[in-house]
């Protein structure tokens, strides 16, 4: 114990106002340097020292005198500090600060449509695609692209190609072939982790 905290403690066990006065003076330095350094925000950390000295009174004011004598009021302080960080983190994260009503914002939200997973799913999945689609040789991606991204029809294939339209149904459909086996140990894979 240091030697403030010997007197200190005596005047919390005999006049509780009067030695709160003292304990905030004393430490509200210490907890407010505490909590700027894990907020980083000074009105965030003057907030949360409020709320720190707020229920270490709250405390106080139900421990005997007996045993606000045996305080080691640094030390507990900066316990009661460290809760109210943590609870502050964990209600941020369950209720995040919103700018505009809820009620506004999903009015303003489309009802329909892929939500972020379908997004993320559908982008992993394009990236597999595509690097499938890199590795077929050239007039097979071609034909497959033209007619499966692009939407062109058969006859337009064969056109932009140049060449018959069965030897464009040809290409396209070696090209689905060599997809499948090139996709397949990727869609087992993601088959097993999403299980």
């Amino acid at each position: 114990m240091d030697e403030t905290a010997e007197p200190l403690c005596e005047r919390l066990a005999t006049d509780l106002d009067d030695g709160f006065t003292e304990l905030v003076r004393v430490h509200a330095s210490a907890v407010h340097a505490f909590l700027l350094r894990m907020t980083g925000n000074t009105a965030e950390s003057d907030d949360l020292g409020q709320e720190t000295f707020l229920r270490a009174y709250t405390a106080l004011q139900g421990y005997s005198a007996e045993r606000r004598r045996a305080l080691r009021p640094r030390a507990w302080l900066m316990t009661i500090a460290a809760n109210v960080w943590r609870n502050h983190v964990r209600s941020c994260v369950r209720r995040p600060v919103a700018t505009a009503r809820v009620e506004d914002a999903c009015e303003s939200w489309p009802t329909e449509g892929p939500g972020p997973q379908e997004r993320m799913d559908t982008a992993a999945d394009r990236a597999l695609l595509v690097a499938a689609l890199a590795r077929l040789p050239e007039r097979a991606r071609e034909a497959v692209v033209l007619r499966h991204v692009v939407g062109m029809s058969y006859a337009e294939v064969a056109e932009v190609q140049r060449c018959p339209v069965g030897t464009v149904k040809a290409q396209v459909s070696r090209g689905l072939g060599a997809l499948r086996e090139l996709l397949e140990p990727e869609v087992a894979l993601l088959r097993e982790v999403t299980m």
